[in-house]
């Protein structure tokens, strides 16, 4: 085989590869599937919209996963939420879920870094958006997710509100 040959068809091979390690990692994930078991393959999903994950809100925050790094016991994702921003030299947005409505500017949908506030029964929930999956949704790392950090997708329809930071 020649040299223009071989090289094209390793082109090729490098080509394909990528397009089934892209595809795999824009799979949509079961809401209730852990994505920390596999944040290395997270870490460098391209997002709907373009973008990579090197955020440094959604790095500091994944340095977490698994763990409860506030010490609380219960309703501790706002919590979480403050002490990422603090060490990412942001402004705190303080302890309820529900207060990070009132912080930063709002954006219009999910992007990497933002700040996802969703509303619960009884309460609220905030994290930060890592990723976006391939039906829209959200890939949220936050604190208090069945008592650890955690990476998960959330139904989009769940997001009250997106802010940066």
């Amino acid at each position: 085989m020649k040299v223009g040959k071989k090289r094209a068809l390793l082109l090729s091979c490098s080509v394909a590869l990528a397009v089934v390690a892209g595809s795999a990692a824009a799979r949509p994930v079961h809401h209730h599937y852990h994505r920390h078991h596999h944040a290395a393959r997270v870490a460098a999903a391209p997002t709907l919209f373009g973008g990579f994950t090197g955020n440094s809100l959604v790095a500091d925050a994944r340095k977490y996963l698994g763990t409860n790094p506030t010490g609380r016991g219960s309703l501790w994702c706002g919590a979480f939420m403050d002490m990422v921003l603090k060490e990412t030299g942001h402004r705190g947005g303080g302890n309820l879920a529900l207060g990070y409505l009132r912080y930063g500017t709002r954006v219009s949908g999910p992007q990497v870094g933002a700040i996802a506030v969703m509303g619960r029964h009884g309460g609220g929930h905030v994290g930060v958006v890592s990723g976006i999956d391939a039906n829209g949704n959200p890939i949220i790392v936050s604190g208090n997710h069945n008592r650890t950090v955690a990476e998960s997708v959330y139904p989009r329809g769940r997001i009250a509100a997106y802010v940066m930071p």
